[in-house]
């Protein structure tokens, strides 16, 4: 069963490429045995890819085939493409999920709802393929993939990326060194080039009627290659006596760039009309015929005109014409004249839908018009509203180029740039604006292409240089935009604080004081504005003006209705808390943003919330969820195509878990990317693990070198939460001065937070500052504060310290009560060093300290255990594969691998084996 327009004729067997097709065969097995597979083909023009395509469909009768062949004209269309492909299988959109099925209709501008993530159209596009192959397993074949647009590409590779069990396989093809190959670098893939000499041999020999000399053929597959297309066209152009080796062959060969240059020869042969039908077909998709013809018949062709062309095989034969190889599309297209393309382009303009006049009829004319431009800026809306914004950049582009006005064409400029920004298209943003830069005029242009280059630089990880940049544009653009002055040092406090003492040209301090000194002049307009406010007021002012400003910003984000942050919001909610020790206020406001970017499908955002979200649960001791939180967010940032996390970001849970050599690692890592990227937030997140493992262990100097690197910094920004570590291990060094710093700190900050976990911290500190008895009351008090929030770690903490001054007291009763806690919990967690610390104490007591046994639940690899987690949390399979941004049957296959490791029958059964199952659905109750 077949699903497409384009109908191949049959042709010569195919010669050669045993390991490509034994690619392909076990591409459908698996398709066949109810999984998933993707493969991606890239090779030169005429080297055999769609020939590939073409034994894959012979391959799969017993499937569904569906086929997709990119269209250079239709690059610019965003979700085109897509919009083709899924167009059989769209009478199943009512059966999506509601807010799948508002982002797909939106995206093909079905509905007039407002346009999502492109990721979340993704998921749309994965469960209606997903749905459709359950009904029969379907291999969709996707050729020139080059010519996709760059929304529909994207969608396609995130498919390609999400697939596990669906019965659906993907085989794309695709010439290199285009350019529209990069958004599917990470699939699997296969180059190809020629054939050997054997097999290019017999292939040529195959296609020749007549005699062929064996010199000639050697020659023609040395001089091509053993390119398979240029060897079939010699085989049917070259005439008995070249090929008898009687005529000298033709120079050079066609292969490569000559291959086009001989199908635009026998095209220029042809007729008149039929050159303009070739070029009007090459211009059109395959499988939208009505607006094909119609344009035809304004150009005053009808189908007669294909049959010069069917005889000279530049078309094949079949009930609907089309190009015998794409890459005959591409040579008419490439050939033609401007004037030519504008002609077509005309009839086009006069015979399409309004949304695409305007494209046409920019491409139609010669020269500026300022009255197309406004056309095509009100197109470029329609294309926003459908999350195109690969086709708003475009034609926003091309307006500016149609502008006649050099003010309005500089204002344009920067529209598409940032449409350019929105489609993560970062080198054609980069592009545009270098174009434009002479062109802008005045302090507000220029600010806006400073603050769109400096989003490129935090987007790729660069934050050195960004602060003094924004804060030059905003001392430029002064006070005659005071919103636009607050934007750009919105954006510098955030790079300054991830960049912290590594950034160039301008101090942390000096970057939050300008940003202090404009938020009074501008109204706030919401959560991360006012955040950031408050972070720029503590920094600048200092902790006793800036804990209260913390304080009710996160109040304010508690109470908002709505939660839309940006990119980097949540590392910034995190560093908040963390100032004020508020783990409750963190951990309610990342749990609503995590909810709000996954229903939104905005994947980047999401990955750095689930990063955000697993330190929280570090801090209460669910090891297990927050495992689950970094697997989550790896594979979100993997489906989105970006840049990949890695172990790093683990380095707390290593330093809690006792892993060496993967903290070592991660800890280089970070100090690598903090001197090489410039986020000096790195080093200190690296020295707070680097502190936390040595205490551990005992090794107290070194846990005070760490703790002193960043005690002397004084970050504005994770500082305060490492000061309980740096008392302990100042006075167990037997560096009381170091110790007395630290508490001078905590004494002055503590209470202006006046949060559970800040009181807690301080008196345990002050218990461990204290000689006489009077620290038993101010350890009590910091286990009773510390039980008042979810900070399980720091509870046990204390109760470790508690344990072990009883002991020393000789209370040996009273030190088992406080050691037995605390072991039982940093065993139970899988804290190594600190259990085995507790351990050592509880023994010494005289009690005997059992050692956890293993448990089956280990046995789950990290994705089963997430989706066995979320499944005893109570949410269905179709909520869990929305919340994972997979298909329904993926979750299917992991609960039936969970039920079979665990020896369960039902789901209700999953929380009774694993005991931590309540600690790991936490963040799906908090949805």
């Amino acid at each position: 069963m077949a699903w497409s327009d384009v109908q191949r004729p049959a042709g010569l067997p195919m010669v050669g490429r045993l390991a490509e097709r034994a690619a392909i065969g076990r591409l459908l097995e698996s398709v066949r045995d109810g999984f998933s597979a993707v493969l991606v083909l890239n090779g030169d023009a005429g080297v055999g890819k769609s020939r590939l395509l073409e034994y894959a469909a012979e391959s799969a009768q017993d499937l569904t085939v569906v086929r997709l062949v990119g269209v250079e004209a239709e690059t610019r269309l965003g979700y085109g493409a897509l919009h083709r492909l899924l167009r059989p299988c769209l009478s199943r959109l009512p059966t999506l999920p509601k807010r799948q099925r508002d982002a797909l209709s939106a995206a093909f501008g079905l509905t007039d709802a407002p346009p999502s993530d492109r990721h979340l159209v993704g998921l749309a596009a994965l469960t209606l393929l997903s749905q459709t192959a359950m009904a029969t397993p379907m291999l969709c074949l996707v050729d020139d993939v080059q010519w996709l647009d760059r929304e529909s590409a994207e969608t396609l590779a995130f498919v390609g990326r999400r697939l596990y069990a669906d019965c659906l396989g993907l085989l794309f093809a695709g010439r290199g060194g285009t350019g529209g190959l990069e958004v599917f670098g990470d699939l699997p893939a296969l180059r190809l080039d020629g054939l050997p000499a054997a097999e290019a041999t017999a292939l040529l020999t195959a296609g020749v009627s007549g005699h062929l000399a064996r010199t000639v053929a050697e020659r023609l597959v040395t001089g091509t290659g053993g390119n398979p297309l240029a060897l079939l066209e010699l085989a049917v152009t070259l005439d008995s006596e070249q090929l008898g080796g009687v005529a000298p062959l033709p120079e050079p060969l066609p292969v490569n760039r000559q291959l086009e240059n001989h199908f635009q020869e026998k095209a220029a042969l042809l007729p008149a009309d039929t050159r303009t039908l070739l070029l009007l077909m090459a211009m059109t998709p395959t499988d939208d015929q009505a607006a094909r013809w119609r344009a035809a018949g304004a150009l005053g062709l009808s189908v007669r005109a294909a049959a010069p062309a069917v005889a000279a095989g530049i078309l094949h034969r079949g009930t609907t014409a089309d190009f015998r190889h794409p890459l005959i599309r591409s040579a008419i297209h490439s050939a033609a004249s401007a004037a030519e393309r504008r002609r077509v382009q005309a009839a086009l303009a006069a015979t399409s839908a309004p949304e695409r006049r305007a494209w046409h009829l920019a491409e139609a004319t010669d020269g500026p018009d300022s009255d197309i431009a406004t056309e095509l800026e009100a197109a470029s809306e329609l294309a926003q509203a459908r999350g195109g914004y690969s086709e708003q950049a475009l034609v926003l582009t091309r307006a500016a180029e149609m502008t006649v006005q050099p003010g309005r064409r500089s204002e344009r400029c920067p529209d598409a740039a940032a449409a350019h920004l929105a489609s993560r298209d970062l080198p054609k943003l980069l592009t545009l604006l270098e174009l434009a830069t002479p062109d802008l005029t005045g302090p507000a242009a220029r600010a806006r292409a400073t603050r769109l280059r400096a989003s490129v630089e935090t987007f790729c990880g660069r934050h050195r240089d960004v602060p003094a940049v924004l804060l030059g544009a905003a001392a430029e653009l002064g006070s005659t935009d005071p919103r636009a002055s607050w934007d750009l040092l919105r954006d510098a406090v955030k790079a300054a604080v991830i960049g912290g003492p590594v950034i160039t040209g301008a101090s942390v301090s000096e970057v939050a004081g300008a940003a202090a000194d404009a938020w009074h002049e501008v109204s706030l307009s919401g959560g991360p504005d006012q955040l950031m406010a408050a972070l720029s007021q503590s920094i600048a002012h200092g902790y006793t003006e800036g804990a209260p400003a913390l304080a009710a910003a996160l109040a304010r984000l508690r109470a908002a209705d709505e939660l839309h942050g940006q990119d980097l919001f949540s590392v910034m909610i995190s560093l908040a808390g963390d100032e004020l020790w508020d783990i409750e206020a963190t951990r309610e406001i990342l749990a609503r943003l995590v909810a709000a970017d996954r229903e939104r499908g905005a994947l980047h955002s999401l990955s750095l919330a689930l990063l955000a979200f697993a330190k929280v649960e570090i801090w209460n001791g669910r090891f297990a969820a927050a495992e689950s939180c970094y697997v989550e967010s790896d594979r979100c940032m993997a489906a989105a195509g970006g840049f990949r996390p890695g172990d790093f970001h683990k380095v707390l849970l290593y330093a809690w878990t006792g892993r060496e050599a993967e903290l070592r690692a991660a800890v280089a890592a970070m100090r690598a990317m903090s001197e090489g990227q410039g986020i000096g937030v790195m080093d200190r997140r690296a020295g707070q693990a680097l502190s936390i493992f040595e205490i551990g262990r005992g090794h107290y100097r070194e846990a005070l070198d760490a703790q002193l690197a960043m005690f002397v910094d004084n970050p504005a920004v994770l500082g305060d939460i490492n000061l309980a570590g740096m008392v302990e291990a100042g006075l167990r060094s037997g560096d009381r001065a170091a110790a007395a710093m630290a508490m001078e700190r905590l004494e002055e900050r503590a209470p202006l937070a006046g949060t559970p976990w800040a009181l807690g911290l301080l008196a345990r500190c002050r218990a461990l500052m204290t000689d006489d008895d009077a620290a038993e009351r101010l350890y009590e008090e910091s286990v009773a504060q510390l039980e008042k929030v979810p900070v399980a770690v720091e509870l046990a903490w204390s109760r470790l310290l508690f344990g072990e001054w009883l002991r020393r007291r000789r209370r040996r009763a009273d030190a088992r009560v406080q050691l037995r806690a605390a072991f039982e919990s940093f065993e139970a967690w899988g804290a190594t060093a600190f259990a085995k610390r507790a351990r050592v104490e509880l023994l010494a007591t005289g009690e005997t300290a059992r050692k956890r046994r293993a448990d089956t639940q280990l046995d789950l690899t990290p994705q089963e255990h997430h989706v066995a987690s979320l499944a005893a949390s109570g949410l269905t399979n179709a909520e869990i594969a929305g919340q994972l941004f997979v298909t329904i049957s993926t979750i299917e296959f992991h609960l039936s691998r969970v039920f079979r490791k665990l020896g369960i029958t039902s789901r209700k059964q999953i929380g009774a084996r694993l005991p931590e199952s309540d600690r790991f659905g936490r963040l799906a109750e908090l949805r």
